[in-house]
């Protein structure tokens, strides 16, 4: 890889590390404003509404100037979130600013992957991206699990800071740190000397060229396939991200530090999955790894017919004089099972759309373009989940109606691929190197 991939990561890592302890760090907040249970899965939506929105706009953005600079730009913008909601805001209101940030960020970050790499280094630089978006999000997680722990904010609020009352708060003031440290990994990323024609500035024409970006793109035989099972994964891992909260709580008993781990379990399972298709699964055979997507589906529902009630009290491991339980043991290994399969099916089929998008499109737009499919779906399976959450469905009724849904739409895509299939080569089209 390139000397500036890695910068590129690095920037990446933090920025996603911070992401994802600030959402541990608002669901907390809003646990202590007594928010109504509905309220927590919005606040991933208040996050993602920006990728739908503005879906027309951060494309064309992304490519009007060197993505570094972008990146350090959208950046900013996270941390403007971060003092908004220590300045008193609804955290749905201030977390819907950090995704406004986000939404711009993306198609910086993985526009940049197909100016900087030909091709063949692409699901390899996939892997690499999501095994290390993936580690932040262990990490994150967990940072965020911990920082929101009385004992160790305990040290920050006893220096009486104003507008900080709360570990939440607290946890809030580590954060906007990361975000600095990302923004100085934003100012060493290399200029790409990629240029593209200047960018419509009028909104009507911005609306315009997007539409005909998503049209060619899911007209596309090959752009259709990966779009389509990129934009259910994403949808369907934010959704499980909550999900997994809420069968932890009913299902082990756990408290909101302790579930937050298990997230970070899941995050090491697609790492793992990650690396592994990113040295296994060439380019050209990433449409093989379709099948996955149903297998994983089929293994969620397995957790709704799991508890701690399975396994005697006393049974487990011990480190020491520390006690593992065995009901939580397995947990942790059917998690990162579950985790390792996401990640491996979702990599190839992002390197693909990516692949595709930059040889219809542009890098900015078809990252857009992806962007606005993939959160579309993250909004309509969180609503339906608060949804679901305001009528008070038993989490394991929950979790079977989601499995029973990867499977099918999974199924559905399948179909769609080998339809496609019987009427043109697919591995010819992959290896096209412009359109």
């Amino acid at each position: 890889m390139k000397k500036g991939f890695y910068t590129i990561m690095a920037a990446q890592f933090f920025s996603s590390l911070a992401d994802n302890a600030l959402l541990i760090a608002a669901i907390a907040l809003l646990k202590d404003l007594h928010a109504p249970n509905w309220m927590t899965p919005l606040l991933k939506l208040f996050f993602v509404l920006s990728y739908v929105v503005l879906a027309a706009f951060v494309g064309a953005f992304a490519d009007s100037r060197p993505k570094g600079h972008v990146m350090f730009i959208t950046n900013t913008i996270k941390v403007v979130g971060c003092l908004t909601m220590l300045a008193g805001a609804h955290p749905l209101l201030a977390y819907g600013i950090v995704g406004f940030g986000a939404a711009a960020y993306s198609p910086a970050k993985y526009g940049i992957l197909t100016e900087l790499l030909p091709p063949d280094r692409l699901v390899a630089a996939n892997g690499w991206i999501e095994g290390t978006t993936v580690g932040s999000i262990i990490l994150g997680t967990v940072l965020g699990g911990a920082l929101i722990s009385p004992h160790i904010a305990a040290p920050i609020l006893k220096h009486h800071i104003p507008t900080v009352n709360t570990p939440a708060e607290a946890a809030m003031l580590i954060i906007m740190g990361i975000y600095v440290i990302a923004a100085l990994f934003n100012l060493r990323i290399p200029d790409t000397g990629a240029r593209y024609p200047k960018q419509e500035r009028g909104p009507i024409k911005l609306v315009t060229d997007f539409a005909d970006c998503f049209v060619v793109l899911w007209r596309d035989k090959l752009g259709q396939i990966s779009l389509a099972v990129t934009t259910l994964f994403w949808g369907a891992g934010a959704t499980l991200q909550f999900i997994v909260l809420k069968w932890a709580e009913v299902s082990l008993n756990m408290s909101l530090s302790e579930a937050a781990v298990l997230q970070a379990v899941v995050a090491v399972g697609v790492a793992a999955g990650a690396i592994f298709a990113a040295s296994r699964v060439p380019l050209k055979k990433s449409l093989s790894v379709l099948p996955v997507g149903i297998i994983m589906g089929a293994a969620v529902m397995l957790m709704a017919f799991y508890t701690r009630d399975l396994f005697p009290a006393h049974w487990g491991l011990y480190f020491g004089r520390v006690h593992v339980p065995g009901y939580l043991i397995v947990a942790y290994i059917f998690l990162m099972i579950v985790g390792g399969l996401s990640g491996f099916f979702v990599v190839p089929m992002n390197a693909l759309l990516q692949h595709r998008g930059h040889v219809l499109l542009s890098a900015g737009h078809s990252i857009a373009v992806q962007n606005f499919n993939e959160n579309l779906s993250v909004l309509v399976m969180l609503c339906l989940y608060a949804v679901l959450v305001w009528l008070d469905v038993p989490v394991a009724a929950v979790i079977v109606l989601f499995g029973t849904f990867v499977c099918l739409m999974m199924w559905v895509v399948m179909r769609r691929h080998q339809a496609n299939q019987r009427a043109f080569d697919s591995v010819a089209l992959i290896g096209e190197v412009k359109h």
